[in-house]
């Protein structure tokens, strides 16, 4: 098994629909030894029964707002493990009204929340990490594709993904010289998480994104743990500060897809055949 031996974190699983589920449940068939965070008692009562799924009862305290909880979270870690081999950061927020609100309208305090949550958490998990990370180690975050491209209702957030996926090229620079230590991130395709919830229109991009991927379809939390388990493993030894997409191909379209008779976009791929 790829992941025989080795010991990451997970942080940022709310349910089994979770992309950090999905990376989780890979990384586990494949032998990995993992500790779950939770945000607070409520998802602490959804991410306990997940870890004794994988085989885990480390399951700690983490909101990422809080530096004390960093610092009790790595003691804990290396109380238990000493050191360990890989980390999955899967943490982003914004307030409700800065996705939906024009982003002309985002607020000073919404914009410090979405930086400081979704990007800055992985910068300051990293370095207090750090003395604990394997040689070769790996660390891998999610993106979308709207750190790069315009996308309706993301706003905010897109701007913080494009801050993340630049940290992930400048802690990949910073690490790779310090026992080879590996930073990576994928862009997901949009998946109907716990998350998502939280954007508008998201069943109309769900099923944009279907009619319009070379492969005609939205991807899962599998396929996309399946690619992070890459990303995490020994197998990716050679790549570092990397934007991986698993989107089905999505991001290379420049156009939508067309019917054939009258010209117009179409939503409905079953018309072109």
């Amino acid at each position: 098994m790829l992941m025989k031996g080795k010991r990451g974190l997970v942080v940022g699983v709310a349910n089994n629909k979770s992309i950090a589920y999905g990376i989780a449940k890979a990384c586990h068939e494949q032998g990995a030894e993992l500790a779950f965070t939770y945000l607070n008692d409520s998802l602490k009562k959804r991410v306990e029964p997940i870890a004794a799924d994988f085989g885990s009862d480390m399951v700690y305290p983490l909101d990422v707002s809080k530096p004390e909880e960093f610092e009790a979270l790595a003691n804990a870690l290396k109380e238990k493990w000493g050191t360990f081999d890989f980390i999955v950061h899967a943490v982003a927020f914004a307030p409700k009204e800065a996705l939906s609100n024009p982003f002309v309208e985002t607020s000073k305090e919404a914009f410090e929340i979405a930086m400081n949550i979704s990007v800055y958490s992985l910068i300051e998990l990293s370095r207090i990490m750090l003395p604990m990370l394997n040689e070769g180690a790996s660390i891998l975050t999610l993106s979308y594709l709207g750190a790069e491209k315009q996308i309706p209702n993301y706003n905010v957030m897109g701007v913080a993904k494009a801050a993340l996926e630049s940290s992930v090229r400048y802690l990949a620079a910073d690490l790779g010289p310090r026992k080879g230590i590996r930073v990576n991130a994928i862009s997901a395709g949009p998946i109907k998480t716990l998350a998502a919830s939280g954007i508008g229109d998201f069943r109309f991009i769900l099923k944009w994104n279907e009619t319009n991927a070379p492969l005609r379809h939205n991807v899962t939390i599998e396929e996309v743990g399946n690619s992070a388990m890459y990303l995490l493993s020994p197998l990716s030894s050679g790549v570092t500060g990397e934007i991986h997409y698993v989107d089905a191909g999505y991001n290379i379209m420049g156009m939508a897809a067309v019917d054939e008779e009258d010209g117009k976009a179409v939503l409905n791929w079953d018309k072109q055949k």
